[in-house]
């Protein structure tokens, strides 16, 4: 087992990750949300630079290789199956074009902006975590 990072790292990450979306909303106009970056990287938004898309999708690749590469390489386990991971990942897809948003466009730039509509969606989504969690865990003996 790892030893737990330094809180350093997690202070560092915090700050780079709202430098970023700071930098990305003064030198564009648009809140820098992974699910819009995403769609935009994929083509499927009206009026979003693809290229912008691709090259946020790509630091955030990079980024991620380089802190394996130095930092250290998470280790994790997938206890559940193929289907139920893609059924999840469908209903977070569909969740984030509902919600017209995903956690780092509401709960990093909306919340730091004071918008009511981001202070409810976070709300939502911390609370269907927590309910989502309790239930597994409590209610149908996952594991805890």
């Amino acid at each position: 087992m790892l030893e737990p990072l330094n809180p350093l790292w997690s202070l560092g990450g915090g700050l780079l990750i709202g430098l970023s979306a700071a930098g990305y909303l003064l030198m564009n106009g648009r809140i820098a949300g992974i699910s819009g970056l995403a769609a935009a990287a994929l083509g499927l938004t009206k009026g979003s630079s693809r290229r912008l898309g691709l090259g946020f999708i790509a630091g955030l690749l990079g980024g991620s290789a380089l802190a394996m590469a130095f930092v250290r390489r998470p280790e994790f386990e997938i206890t559940t199956s193929v289907p139920l991971l893609i059924v999840g990942g469908l209903l977070v897809g569909f969740g984030t074009r509902w919600g017209s948003g995903c956690t780092s466009g509401h709960g990093v730039c909306g919340l730091a902006r004071l918008s009511p509509r981001s202070l409810a969606a976070t709300g939502i989504f911390m609370g269907v975590a927590a309910l989502t969690v309790f239930i597994t865990r409590h209610l149908m003996g996952g594991p805890g």
